[in-house]
C-alpha cells in the first residue's frame, strides 16, 4: 500500500509508546490518523500535532469502540489502516503464599480476565469492526482494500513468572493472526502482528536506572532497550509491502526471556 493523504488509518494507544510513534511515521507519511485511547489530555495534543483526530475510546466498550470509529471515519473516511497498540499487563502468580502471613492464595480472576479482555478480546472487537467498514472500500490497484497490525509480545512465546494472563492474551492475538489473515484474504486485507520485546515505553521510564541498563545488557544486539520509533518501522513496513501477510514477527534484539 503507497502511503498518501487519501489514505485513512486509526491507531488504538496512540497517545503513547508504541501507538504515537506509529501515528507520527503514519501522518509523516501524509495519512490521516485516528488515535483511540482513553488519556484524553496526551491523546488530543498528538492529535493537534499531526493533525489527526482523538477519539476517547476503552477497547473493552462495545458502545466506545462504535462511537470512536464514528467519529474517525466522520472526519477522514473509512480507515484502510488500523495498528492495534492498545494493551496492558499484570504481574501475578497462578497460586502462592502471602509474604507477609503465608496463607495460600491464587490469581483473581477478575483480574485475569480485564488483561483478556482488552489485549485479546479489545484487539479483536477492533479488527472485526474495522474489516467489516474495510469491506465497502474500492480496492487499490493491486487489488488491496486494507492492512491491519497487531501488537503481541515476546510474552506470547516466552512467558516470565506472573505473567500467565499476559502471555494468554498475547498468544491469543498471535494465535489469531494467521486464522483472520485467512479470512480477509480473499477481501484484500492484510493481517500481520508484531512482538515486540523489552522497549523504553512510558511505563519502563519510571523503572530506575540501573534496572534499565541491567535490562539493556541483557539484549544479544543490539544492547539497548527498544525504541518506539523501532516498532513504528516495522509497523509501517508491515503496511506498505503488500506481499507481507499472516505473519507473527518478533522485534527483540533476539532476546529469549528469562524464567523471572
Amino acid at each position: 500500500m503507497k502511503l498518501n493523504s487519501s489514505i485513512a488509518a486509526v491507531v488504538t494507544g496512540g497517545a503513547s509508546g508504541l501507538g504515537e510513534a506509529t501515528v507520527r511515521q503514519l501522518a509523516a507519511h501524509g495519512v490521516k490518523v485516528a488515535i483511540f485511547d482513553m488519556n484524553e489530555a496526551t491523546g488530543e495534543a498528538v492529535a493537534k500535532d499531526v493533525g489527526g483526530v482523538f477519539c476517547k475510546c476503552n477497547v473493552t466498550s462495545e458502545e466506545e469502540v462504535d462511537a470512536a470509529f464514528a467519529k474517525a471515519r466522520a472526519a477522514h473516511g473509512q480507515e484502510r489502516i488500523l495498528v492495534n497498540c492498545a494493551g496492558t499487563g499484570n504481574a501475578i502468580k497462578t497460586a502462592g503464599r502471602d509474604k507477609a502471613t503465608g496463607a495460600t492464595k491464587h490469581f483473581p480472576l477478575d483480574a485475569f480476565n480485564l488483561i483478556i479482555q482488552i489485549n485479546l478480546v479489545g484487539t479483536f472487537r477492533c479488527i472485526a469492526k474495522s474489516a467489516k467498514g474495510m469491506l465497502d472500500l474500492e480496492p487499490l490497484e493491486d487489488g488491496e482494500r486494507g492492512a491491519i497490525v497487531n501488537t503481541a509480545s515476546v510474552a506470547a512465546e516466552d512467558g516470565q513468572m506472573g505473567q500467565a494472563a499476559y502471555s494468554a492474551s498475547k498468544g491469543g492475538v498471535v494465535g489469531m493472526t494467521l486464522p483472520i489473515a485467512r479470512d480477509l484474504a480473499s477481501e484484500g486485507i492484510r493481517v500481520n502482528t508484531i512482538l515486540p520485546g523489552i522497549f523504553d515505553t512510558p511505563l519502563m521510564r519510571g523503572a530506575p536506572e540501573a534496572v534499565k541498563q541491567a535490562l539493556a545488557n541483557s539484549v544479544p544486539f543490539p544492547k539497548r532497550l527498544g525504541q518506539a520509533d523501532d516498532y513504528a518501522q516495522l509497523a509501517l513496513t508491515m503496511i506498505t509491502n503488500g506481499y507481507f501477510n499472516g505473519e507473527d514477527v518478533r522485534l527483540d534484539g533476539a532476546i529469549r526471556m528469562a524464567p523471572r
